[in-house]
């Protein structure tokens, strides 16, 4: 099996950015959970697809080897900024690049140096694979993929890293509601912005413990109930690439300024 774990991460970096923050340290170590979940299934590459690497023309890949420095968020910059340290297997974003082009879907490389690489696969790397040891594929949030376009890539994905003999996990970055608060609060006291949101990604997160079916029946009115993060684009790479998942353990739920962020790892099999 190619895939041998599956997680869904926060695109949001402020749990990485003010872990002391109680609301937002709860999730940090939820994800911190998650990484010692991740590298006890000993991978060989990260499949990673975060929802905040915006591309309006072609599938993009990033296949710089190794991309470092400090990132600066552009919303939430006054709570610090990031060390990146990312490493790409070169190899297997190229194979997709050529899957992809041969499967209809325009795709190219990027690949120079200081690119912006976007905040949620900084902290989401961060948190699972500090130091970049383990090197990644990451591709890029097409806006005008939909869900099934993005599964479509994601099973691409999979199939060029069993083809090269990798070991993949999956990681699919992103949001749950996505309401924020719009006005200063008292980030201590941080919660869902309001208790609709809070019903709905609760319910959803119900759903991914049942399964890969159950959440897939849920999935329209649970995106029109809390507007999640690109209509949940993350689950569908996750789906894509695991073809599906029998339950969920759900590490960690909580907000971030007002918006749903959940830890997810997905059983497989």
């Amino acid at each position: 099996m190619p895939v041998v774990g599956a997680f869904l991460l926060p695109g949001n970096p402020l749990p990485l950015l003010r872990e002391d923050n109680p609301p937002w340290g709860a999730l940090a170590g939820a994800a911190r959970a998650a990484g010692r979940a991740l590298r006890a299934c000993k991978p060989d590459v990260l499949l990673v697809y975060s929802t905040q690497w915006i591309a309006v023309l072609d599938q993009l890949w990033q296949l710089r080897a190794h991309s470092t420095g400090l990132h600066v968020d552009e919303n939430w910059y006054a709570y610090g900024d990031m060390q990146m340290d990312l490493r790409a297997d070169v190899a297997v974003g190229a194979a997709c690049i050529d899957a992809a082009n041969a499967a209809g879907i325009k795709s190219r490389a990027v690949d120079y140096e200081e690119f912006p690489i976007d905040s949620g696969t900084i902290a989401a790397n961060g948190f699972v694979n500090p130091g970049g040891a383990i090197p990644m594929v990451i591709a890029a949030n097409n806006l005008y993929h939909d869900f099934a376009r993005t599964e479509q890539i994601a099973a691409i994905a999979a199939q060029c890293a069993d083809d090269l003999g990798r070991r993949a996990v999956v990681l699919g970055i992103g949001g749950l509601s996505g309401n924020y608060f719009d006005h200063d609060i008292d980030i201590a006291a941080d919660r869902i912005v309001n208790p609709a949101d809070d019903q709905a990604n609760r319910e959803f997160l119900t759903t991914l413990e049942a399964g890969s079916d159950a959440a897939r029946e849920a999935l329209p009115a649970y995106t029109a109930a809390a507007r999640p993060d690109m209509g949940m684009k993350h689950l569908a790479w996750v789906l894509g690439a695991t073809g599906g998942f029998s339950g969920a353990k759900v590490h960690g739920y909580g907000a971030t300024y007002g918006a749903g962020a959940a830890v997810v790892e997905f059983i497989l099999g």
